[in-house]
């Protein structure tokens, strides 16, 4: 198996665009990794996105 990671309905059309992708999802995974701030729950994430495109739904409508 390949250990490369890119999309699978790539729109990358060399080797070389592959791997710089290769590389950039890469650093991205690892600066995530490397961040010291807790994570964060799904739920509340979600519960939180929720609230937000409530609030925005009431501003929307009192407009």
């Amino acid at each position: 198996m390949d250990s490369k990671i890119f999309p699978v309905d790539s729109a990358l059309e060399t080797d070389e665009q592959t791997a710089s992708y290769d590389r950039w999802l890469r650093a991205k995974v690892q600066a995530s990794r490397d961040d010291p701030r807790p994570s964060i729950a799904h739920e509340d994430v979600m519960e939180q996105m929720h609230a937000l495109i409530e609030s925005m739904r009431k501003k929307a409508d009192a407009d």
